[in-house]
């Protein structure tokens, strides 16, 4: 598999470790970046690998509970540009979406698109032509999540950046929506890959057992050490595998509420509240989060215009 300047370049963005490394990385491994993040791991040259390919697109992502039934949903919708998203008949727009999914409970995108528009005898698919002309530009509705049991707790970041769900389980009688908040801001401003280490696939296991095993075998202090004792050594780093990756193993980023894991400070702050509470689930929404957004180069486009005028 060929690659490009471009993949030395991405890699680098994924791994912070020098251009040279990146090339030599995907020359080894034909080209396949994700074996080329494990050989640059397994060399000890580069920790870990950052979350690429999520190019930002402009709208919104929004999460909302209804106050009256306890219904939560969380709604991604996507447009052009920034000020559009910023506007209210958009932001207004993605909320009304919002309360189709948490009254009308469709099953997927398809099915919304066929449910009644608030306010209006329209369907969803018959306002957004109305919403498309009214505002100026393309919408596209792509995503959304509910819960309906439990009690969850909503949390949008920077005016949508980011729209995230957390559902949990109470025993007594407390408002937890300050526990759901802060989990929700760790949620947004970590973007755990699993929420447990339970949840966490065998498979990705032995991946990361796999890597911690290679990294040793290039390491001249640990080469020589019999495998049973790697096994041990690398079978006891996962336990920073599942604090980097999972988000009840993590550290809580609020030091100044609780110093611990994020598991450990729900099970402290509902104490305090005389309750019991349980992490169930959660969704977290990133706006534009893997959509390829059209970059323009402003230079090139000018220096055409010139060429073009000479001629």
């Amino acid at each position: 598999m060929a690659f490009t300047a471009q993949d030395v370049k991405k890699l680098r963005e994924m791994t912070n470790v020098g251009m040279m490394d990146c090339k030599k990385a995907l020359q080894a491994t034909d080209g396949d970046m994700d074996k080329a993040v494990d050989w640059l791991r397994e060399k000890g040259l580069a920790k870990a690998a950052k979350k690429a390919g999520r190019i930002a697109a402009e709208g919104m992502a929004y999460a909302t509970v209804c106050p009256e039934c306890g219904v939560a949903a969380v709604v991604e919708v996507n447009c052009e540009t920034d000020f559009c998203a910023n506007s209210a008949p958009f932001q207004t727009f993605v909320k009304d979406l919002a309360t189709v999914v948490m009254k009308q409970n469709p099953a997927d995108v398809d099915a919304l698109m066929n449910c009644t528009y608030p306010g209006s005898t329209l369907t969803v698919a018959g306002i957004l032509p109305e919403k498309v002309m009214a505002i100026g530009e393309n919408l596209q509705i792509r995503r959304f999540a509910r819960f309906d049991a439990n009690t969850s707790v909503a949390y949008v970041h920077a005016g949508g950046s980011h729209g995230v769900l957390v559902n949990l389980a109470v025993e007594g009688d407390a408002d937890v929506t300050e526990i759901g908040k802060n989990v929700a801001m760790q949620i947004a401003a970590m973007n755990p890959k699993y929420w447990d280490k339970a949840n966490v696939p065998q498979a990705d296991v032995d991946h990361e057992m796999e890597v911690q095993l290679a990294l040793m075998e290039n390491d001249p202090k640990m080469a020589s050490k019999p495998a049973q004792v790697k096994e041990k050594i690398a079978a006891g780093k996962l336990a920073n595998f599942y604090k980097e990756n999972c988000l009840l193993q993590m550290d809580f980023v609020r030091g100044d509420l609780f110093t611990g894991s994020v598991e450990g400070y729900i099970a402290d702050a509902a104490k305090k509240l005389g309750v019991k509470v349980t992490f169930v689930d959660a969704v977290h929404f990133i706006k534009g989060e893997g959509i390829e957004k059209k970059v323009d180069d402003f230079a090139a486009e000018v220096a055409a215009q010139i060429a073009n005028a000479g001629k």
